[in-house]
């Protein structure tokens, strides 16, 4: 069956093109007020309960691992709750699908902090062992067998997943689409990995619920859970999702617009950027399912701009000054006396601009269903996600004063970050062979935050749900004082790429570009929706 014809950008980002950077919203109550009658009152048996992709899941370095320190299991422990916060765990060969950390360090371990051009061979036999143990685990092996939990999972957040799959799948649409697995020598993955992952987040038969559940389902479970003089069983519910709906953009590096059968579970697969009018069609559905949960507050998180990620990096100089776009945008790895647009993967200058204008659209129809909340007397916020990226963008804003707009600032890093020898920036990480030179606020597959990075949305959220009157404890249950914030040197003593990069991780990203010229590193990690 032949692709269909792609579409053409849609009218909607054509129109945008004349308008100037969005400003980000920095109110989030969009100044409207609601009637607080929970004041005084008990909070909610479920605290925390967080609905997302990857980046509530906890994802880093091209795999799910570290879900303990996930930016919802940072708020939970930070509220004096961690014990309670129910997440999934991913326990044997760095997770799923493929751990870009851990191969790097054992590369090291077997090859130094220099890789030379002889031992590649022998290295690539090395990967390819890797590769294969963590296929046998989570095909064959403990990891095929999904964990039987206590209760349905306070993080719902599933890697991989856009708007339209938070709607409609559950544990039976993803246990029925996991295939036999296959011992295959030249395509060592593991295979149906993202399906794999969402079973140990859905609810399934049994103990945890019905396996046709779909995430929202379970919030509204969670929601019911609750003592008979309270309205809510959630006290704090966050909505983050719709970065999927573009994020393949820059991890494929390639643009193609959602069609007609967007809502189709095998149909939109082939999509890299979501029409505005789609994506808004998808959010009322989703913002409508959201209000049946009873959640006392929920604050909804708005969709970063994906190409601001050091995954594709701009070439050379911009396209004008003042410009916030380079004319092409290409892997980190490529230098660019090297690039050659007739071979290498790309899109243009004119692409990303389009890209992020169909975000800002998607970040307007975000706020305007807080706003239709709030007006009906909701307790719904806006955390300006796409704001805060934008003021930590290094190579768009802060390494180029001409390209910023007149209400950007620079975002003030938490001090223990800032007293850091090299403070972390957005740029893709590089170590010298003995530390960090450069990066930090992105992990090695650079789309996903490293722990730091969690930790700083984390704060962020920390400071919205204060604003809605949450109350944070210490170990002892005592109240703690404003201003609640992050135990960043916990999580620095966490974050092992902040502290101990692998020390093969060169300047010149040789052995990331050897990886995934040898092993297709980035189809193994980064070819689904992050």
């Amino acid at each position: 069956m032949a692709d269909p014809v792609e579409l053409p950008t849609p009218a909607k980002v054509v129109a945008a093109r004349e308008l100037p950077a969005r400003e980000p919203v920095q109110d989030p109550t969009l100044r409207i007020p609601v009637n607080r009658d929970w004041e005084g009152k008990p909070e909610p048996r479920h605290r925390l309960v967080t609905i997302g992709d990857s980046l509530t899941h906890g994802f880093q370095s091209g795999a799910i691992f570290n879900t303990d320190i996930s930016f919802p299991a940072i708020i939970a422990h930070e509220l004096g709750w961690g014990g309670g916060f129910r997440h999934p765990s991913y326990p044997g060969y760095g997770g799923l699908p493929l751990n870009i950390e851990l191969l790097l360090r054992e590369l090291e371990e077997r090859f130094g902090k220099n890789l030379d051009w002889w031992e590649a061979p022998l290295a690539l036999f090395h990967a390819r062992g890797f590769l294969d143990k963590a296929e046998d685990y989570w095909e064959r092996g403990p990891g095929k067998d999904v964990p039987r939990t206590t209760g349905i999972n306070h993080n719902l957040g599933v890697y991989g997943w856009d708007v339209r799959d938070v709607l409609s799948k559950s544990a039976k649409i993803c246990r029925d689409a996991i295939d036999e697995p296959k011992d295959n020598f030249l395509k060592q993955v593991v295979q149906n990995d993202g399906d794999r992952a969402a079973l140990r987040v859905l609810p399934s038969a049994g103990i945890d619920g019905d396996e046709n559940m779909t995430v929202l389902a379970a919030a509204q479970r969670l929601g019911e859970d609750r003592s008979a003089d309270q309205r809510h069983g959630i006290e704090t519910l966050i909505v983050f999702v719709g970065a999927n709906n573009a994020l393949q953009t820059v991890t494929k590096l390639k643009v193609k617009w959602s069609g007609p059968d967007y809502k189709d579970l095998k149909g939109k697969e082939s999509y890299t950027v979501w029409d505005p009018d789609h994506f808004k069609e998808e959010l009322w559905e989703l913002a409508k399912q959201v209000r049946g949960i009873a959640a006392r507050h929920v604050i909804w998180c708005t969709v970063p701009h994906v190409t601001i990620a050091p995954i594709a990096r701009g070439v050379a100089r911009k396209m004008t000054i003042g410009s916030r776009y380079y004319p092409y945008y290409t892997r980190p790895w490529t230098s660019d006396r090297d690039f050659n647009p007739t071979v290498h993967p790309h899109v243009t200058g004119e692409q990303a601009r389009d890209i992020d204008l169909a975000i800002d659209l998607y970040n307007d129809a975000i706020t305007a269903q807080v706003k239709s909340a709030r007006d009906d007397g909701r307790d719904w916020y806006l955390m300006d996600t796409a704001g805060l990226l934008d003021r930590l963008a290094a190579k768009r804003y802060i390494d180029d004063p001409n390209a910023r707009p007149a209400w950007w600032q620079p975002y003030p890093l938490p001090p223990q970050l800032a007293a850091l020898p090299t403070p972390p920036n957005s740029h893709f990480l590089t170590s010298d062979g003995n530390g960090r030179t450069d990066g930090g606020l992105f992990s090695l597959d650079g789309v996903h935050p490293t722990t730091v990075g969690y930790g700083i949305m984390a704060q962020e959220l920390v400071n919205v749900m204060r604003l809605a009157g949450v109350e944070f404890r210490h170990l002892d249950g005592t109240v703690r004082p404003d201003p609640v914030l992050i135990d960043f040197d916990r999580l620095i003593r966490r974050d092992t790429l902040i502290n101990q990069p692998p020390g093969n991780l060169t300047s010149g990203f040789e052995v990331l570009a050897w990886a995934e010229a040898s092993i297709s590193l980035l189809k193994r990690t980064l070819y689904f929706r992050g």
